[in-house]
């Protein structure tokens, strides 16, 4: 499969912060999985280099509260870890993937470390409750299921 795909990261207000195109590797009942390279300049991060062109295995779920990413270096495709952005479940829709990012992020190194990220951006949105509720039940999961070093399926 070679389908052309556009994410729309979005904040809370719907304004798209960030695009950029992927290629859908599958499609299941309730997610899609697609494969893009990182389009910014190289960037320390977390004890590792986010470069361009890193590969990126991403996980768009529309009935779960976050979409994970797998990254691989460019140059050895060795697994640099794990980016998990907290959101509103994905929109997918003629070509596009939609997701409104919540500010929270969990990072998980190749080593299975973890780390909670934008905990005072997630503080300050203006949001319900139960989204609110919603979102950090969603960071429970991602940080149990990564106890296992695995993504969820």
């Amino acid at each position: 499969m070679n389908e052309a795909i556009k994410v729309l990261k979005r904040n809370l207000a719907g304004d798209v912060t960030w695009q950029y195109e992927g290629h859908v590797l599958r499609r299941e009942p309730n997610a899609v999985v697609l494969e893009a390279y990182f389009n910014r300049p190289d960037t320390p991060f977390m004890g590792v280099v986010l470069k361009e062109k890193d590969r990126f295995v991403e996980t768009f779920y529309t009935d779960r509260w976050y979409n994970i990413f797998e990254i691989y270096d460019r140059d050895d495709r060795g697994l640099k870890g794990w980016y998990c952005n907290i959101g509103y479940p994905a929109v997918t829709d003629n070509g596009t993937v939609s997701y409104v990012d919540l500010a929270l992020d969990l990072w998980i190194s190749a080593d299975g470390r973890q780390t909670v990220l934008d905990e005072d951006e997630f503080a300050a949105l203006p949001l319900t409750d139960r989204d609110r509720e919603l979102a950090l039940q969603a960071l429970e999961e991602l940080k149990t299921v990564f106890q296992t070093k695995r993504p969820p399926p």
